[in-house]
């Protein structure tokens, strides 16, 4: 049997190599992420650094290593539908070959070993194709961590033996997990496969294939609901993750029914040319074709467009909760004094600070920022208030948690040990915020305290009744940033008094908010990019194979066309326009799960904040369909032409 196995891999190589590419892939990505993995678990911190640098380094190992986490598993989850693909597919073109292979006495169960072993034999040359490969990608990884600012430059990754042993079981594992179906597919072919073309006897839409399809498209359908009924943002948000893992599933294991069903979409216009008109038979009725070309791209686009909404959603929505908690008109950079069209000021300095908290023996130490404030001016211009306690409160040795910290188990009255600048005091916590989608403030502390310590100051202004914040905002550009309606001091933005608006910065509380929300989802871009280039990799690998593997099924159809008539162009054009056909179908299928996935997070912020915010990817869904039509109408037009350089004659009279 292992003989057997070793054949058909090395006879049947070109079905064998999108999952040998896709495995070898995985073990090197898995290697590498645990390798760096194992880097940020011990960081690397050299002397000099301040507290705060230090904690912030630590949130960034933290932060890589919960990315990489996330590529491991989702390495794994791609692999295996990429080797299921390719042995689902490499089963209907062998079915023949198994129904001999039954007709001569082997049994069910000799069948699905054979399988499973060449599914062992290709896990065990991925994995030695993988792990050099693994090298280069724990520099790569590395490389692109330290780029988008989650690891320090002066970063590396050690080797760990333990890695390589682990990336082969994954290899090995990923690769028998993916065939184990196709394996059981194969043990169901009759012995009268043997002696008869029979293509309706071994249907696409398997047992296994309709549960998994219609309970997940199921599953998707009531999560979509329950996000509508949800009315909150942050458990929309949470369901919408579930969609688009739930909503791919469902629409790639029923791609068979639902590709040819949505086809009729775009196959609406292929009318009234004999290439356009043949293409749009494929795609109708070619089924497993279709589904194998299209479910790559669904899962691709679902996961990709809806994690980017996700995440853009996310910023949109912590400046839309900002712009509505803040009850001003400007925010500016600097002090900004009482004056004329001024109705109320709120003065911030934030300013490094280190938190000592002691619970019976256990003492926890935190790094962070806090926000020096008047509490007057403060809720002059915020909505936002004490869950538990008061900020009229806080004032003297006292401290307030702000939203960051709002989870972290501080109690109200409870005594902390602060050290802001060189001062270090016990203070009293007398408030407790409510969390919020932005965590940058996690700490509130009276102004007397941050006096005399470097920080970065911002002041937000409220217009008087009558008074335009068009024109305040011009005048306080205009106004020296010493002199009347502002003041420098030690965090007044770099001014010199005298200076007409030196560096002072002035912009209305909408502009500050849209600003927020750039900012966080540009820090979102780095950890997206990362997941984007692996999953693009993985779909690019499943879709050329599903081609590559679909041509060298269609010699025969490729050459029967030439002998009715068509040259040896229009059987290219025909291929070529088929695939592209299917690209529009599985981005448009694609696009639908992410939609599901968005549509609850429309209705949660309906509901949240009275507005709509959700950020729609146009620009990533317009280059991944420009990406798809390049990939797959270039593949499918070389191997084409590659499958129809011999004569017909030569083809239909040669023995299979």
């Amino acid at each position: 049997m292992l003989r057997m196995s070793l054949g058909a891999v090395r006879d049947r190589w070109h079905l064998f190599a999108g999952a040998l590419v896709a495995v070898a892939f995985g073990v090197g990505l898995v290697q590498s992420a645990l390798q760096v993995m194992a880097a940020t678990d011990q960081p690397s911190l050299p002397p000099g650094l301040s507290g705060l640098e230090r904690s912030r380094i630590r949130d960034g190992y933290a932060g890589a290593a919960t990315l990489l986490g996330l590529s491991v598993m989702l390495a794994v989850f791609l692999t295996v539908f990429v080797v299921s693909t390719t042995f689902g597919f490499a089963v209907a073109q062998r079915r023949r070959e198994l129904g001999l292979l039954r007709l001569i006495g082997a049994q069910r169960g000799r069948l699905r070993l054979m399988l499973l072993l060449e599914a062992t034999l290709l896990g065990l040359l991925g994995t030695a194709i993988g792990v050099p490969v693994g090298l280069l990608g724990t520099w790569a990884q590395s490389t692109v961590l330290i780029e988008v600012g989650m690891l320090p430059p002066w970063f590396e990754a050690p080797w760990v033996q333990g890695t390589v042993w682990v990336a082969a079981f994954v290899g090995v594992g990923t690769a028998v997990a993916g065939a184990s179906a196709a394996a059981w597919r194969a043990s169901r072919v009759s012995a009268l496969e043997a002696i008869g073309d029979l293509p309706r006897s071994f249907p696409v839409m398997t047992g296994w294939r309709w549960f998994w399809g219609l309970s997940s498209a199921g599953f998707t359908v009531l999560m979509v609901i329950a996000a509508q009924a949800a009315g909150d943002f942050v458990a929309a948000l949470m369901i919408a993750l579930v969609v688009m893992i739930s909503g791919s599933v469902a629409l790639s294991q029923l791609s068979p029914i639902v590709v040819p069903v949505a086809g009729r979409l775009p196959s609406l216009v292929l009318r009234g040319h004999v290439v356009t008109d043949l293409a749009r038979a494929g795609v109708l009725h070619a089924v497993r074709r279709s589904a194998a070309t299209a479910a790559p791209l669904i899962v691709l686009v679902g996961l990709l467009a809806g994690l980017w909404g996700v995440f853009g959603s996310l910023a949109k929505a912590v400046g839309e909760e900002q712009r509505q908690l803040i009850t001003a008109d400007l925010v500016v950079g600097g002090r900004v004094a009482d004056g004329p069209g001024i109705a109320a000021t709120s003065e911030q300095t934030t300013v490094p600070v280190t938190i000592v908290t002691t619970s019976g023996k256990k003492k926890r130490t935190t790094y962070s920022e806090a926000v020096g404030i008047d509490p007057a001016g403060y809720q002059r211009t915020h909505a936002l208030r004490p869950r538990k306690g008061s900020l009229d409160k806080l004032s003297g040795a006292t401290i307030a948690i702000g939203p960051g910290m709002a989870v972290e188990g501080y109690q109200l009255g409870q005594s902390v040990t602060a050290t802001i600048g060189t001062r270090r005091q016990v203070l009293k916590v007398v408030a407790i915020m409510p969390e919020t989608l932005d965590v940058t403030e996690n700490f509130f502390v009276p102004r007397s305290l941050t006096t005399g310590v470097a920080g970065s100051t911002e002041t937000i202004v409220r217009a008087a009744p009558g008074t335009s914040a068009k024109e305040l905002a011009e005048r306080l550009r205009a106004e020296p940033a010493g002199g009347t309606g502002a003041g420098t001091g030690e965090a007044g933005m770099g001014a010199r008094p005298g200076d007409p608006g030196a560096g002072r910065e002035v912009r209305t509380v909408q502009e500050w908010a849209e600003a927020k929300a750039a900012d966080e989802q540009r820090d979102d871009t780095g950890i997206f990019a990362v997941l984007m280039g692996l999953a693009g990799v993985y779909a690019a690998v499943a879709v050329v194979n599903a081609v590559v593997m679909a041509a060298a099924d269609r010699r025969r159809e490729f050459a029967l066309a030439r002998m009715a008539g068509l040259t040896r162009r229009q059987v290219v054009g025909i291929a070529t326009v088929e695939s592209v056909t299917v690209v529009v179908v599985g981005v448009l299928l694609g696009t639908v799960v992410a939609g599901a996935a968005l549509a609850g997070i429309a209705a949660g912020t309906a509901q949240t904040y009275g507005v709509v915010v959700v950020a729609v990817p146009w620009r990533l869904l317009g280059l991944l369909l420009a990406g798809s039509l390049a990939v797959v109408g270039g593949t499918a037009a070389i191997t084409a032409w590659t499958t129809t350089r011999f004569r017909p004659v030569t083809v239909l009279s040669g023995r299979e």
